[in-house]
């Protein structure tokens, strides 16, 4: 994992990253110094239109989700997703390159490679979410436990990350109770430092069910650490692991004596400029939508178009948030709040389809420039069910402490959820985001919005 603005990212992400806009850059540069160009024409030429269409296809590979680690994902839904891809990159490319100011056969020539390496790219997308991960890239970690605990961590790293190679199993000192196979449990080799830099240890990740009467050997954990074996506990484990903050395994004294959760005066200046001008931008391209949107809702069904409730915002303010109506109007006719179901009979059928591309979200971005809202934050929820889950959920009241937002990392990370136990699950994403919230989050959430977006992930 590599850590950019406090967000984790996998190494292997990166890798691909850079030969996908390698691979658009080299094929620029070859076919522009095979014509017999001089070079020093080819770097502003890669300044300006390769490093301009590498970026744009950065920005629709991330947007369709192919950056994404997904075990569970078909191969048939990555092609369709590389597809998805091919049809705004081949017009991208071919618009970039149309415009290079040389001979017509050159142009002719160089515009047809770039659309190329672009369907090269897709290919090479598809082939690595599908590819094993190669052994010597793979991240080699033993887990320092033989309980519960370790048994929960090798089953985590196990679905979720395929870069992972867990070497085995060390069983604590006073653990008494191991729940791990057997065949996967390590002997010691000498001390905890001589035994992981016999196996070729790059992590360690201290999962001891039993940590009282001398169980953690802190002397030897400094140790590896000195010897450039990284040393993470268990929170630390699932925040980059899950990219969420199990609250089952933290204390507050990790949240309080940790790193991040950073509400500084820059960075809230800067988000708020941030969101000034992409709602902005975003509400004007998309005034037409809403307005045609505006007219469904109201040949459907008689009633208001917009939809006005009070949820809950920063540091625990009321506000009215406002959403195109895609219920019936009678929808809490008795009074009593309701999380919104599978198939929902109160959801007309302009509102289904509104939900699942996510258009009764557009009219929120009033919210934001009104400053009561920000682009990304998690989502506002009403009073009566904040006051019901702050009592049966820890550090609830944690989410409240940033602007709630119109899209979110437990959005993009989760589905709907209409249970206690949802909300527990989201509110990991939601402390994973107050953490390490920043500019750079933000805007890989907004790409991974248009991902939920296109496939109407999680929508009721």
């Amino acid at each position: 994992m590599v850590r950019i603005f406090s967000h984790y990212l996998h190494k292997q992400t990166l890798l691909h990253v850079l030969f996908d806009l390698g691979l658009i850059l080299f094929a620029v540069v070859a076919v522009v110094l095979s014509q017999g160009e001089s070079a020093s024409s080819v770097m502003p030429f890669v300044a300006s239109h390769g490093l301009s269409l590498a970026g744009c296809m950065f920005v629709i590979n991330s947007a369709s989700g192919l950056y994404q680690h997904v075990h569970n994902r078909s191969i048939t839904e990555s092609c369709a997703r590389a597809l998805l891809g091919l049809l705004f990159g081949l017009p991208l490319a071919y618009a970039i390159f149309s415009l290079l100011p040389v001979n017509a056969n050159h142009r002719e020539l160089i515009t047809l490679v770039a659309m190329a390496a672009v369907a090269a790219v897709m290919v090479h997308r598809v082939y690595a979410a599908h590819a094993g991960a190669q052994s010597r890239l793979r991240t080699r970690i033993l887990i320092f436990g033989s309980g519960s605990v370790a048994k929960t961590v090798g089953e985590t790293l196990r679905a979720a990350d395929p870069h992972a190679l867990i070497v085995g199993y060390l069983p604590g000192p006073n653990e008494e109770q191991q729940e791990v196979p057997q065949a996967e449990i390590i002997a010691s080799r000498g001390t905890l430092t001589e035994t992981a830099k016999s196996l070729g240890v790059d992590e360690i990740v201290v999962a001891l069910s039993e940590r009282r009467g001398g169980s953690m050997p802190l002397r030897q954990l400094l140790d590896c650490k000195l010897y450039g074996i990284r040393v993470v506990d268990i929170a630390t484990h699932f925040e980059k692991t899950l990219a969420q903050i199990k609250i089952s395994h933290v204390n507050a004294g990790w949240l309080v004596f940790g790193d991040g959760f950073n509400q500084g005066v820059v960075r809230t200046a800067f988000k708020r400029l941030f969101d000034i001008v992409f709602a902005a931008a975003i509400f004007l391209v998309s005034l037409p939508v809403m307005a045609v949107t505006a007219l469904m809702i109201k040949l459907e069904s008689a009633g208001p178009v917009f939809y006005r409730q009070e949820r809950v915002g920063l540091n625990g303010a009321p506000f009215q948030v406002i959403k195109f109506r895609s219920m019936r109007t009678d929808a809490e006719k008795d009074g009593k709040p309701r999380w919104a179901t599978v198939n929902d009979d109160r959801v007309t059928k302009v509102g289904r389809f509104i939900r699942k591309v996510r258009i009764d979200e557009l009219p929120q971005l009033l919210n934001v420039l009104r400053g009561e809202m920000s682009l990304v934050g998690p989502r506002p929820e009403r009073q009566f069910f904040v006051d019901d889950l702050i009592n049966k959920i820890p550090y609830f009241a944690v989410r409240h402490s940033v602007k709630p937002g119109v899209t979110g990392w437990a959005q993009v990370r989760y589905e709907y959820g209409s249970t206690v136990e949802d909300s527990i699950e989201k509110l990991q994403y939601d402390l994973y985001y107050v953490k390490n919230n920043s500019l750079f989050l933000d805007m890989l959430i907004m790409l991974e919005t248009v991902a939920v977006v296109l496939t109407g992930k999680g929508a009721r």
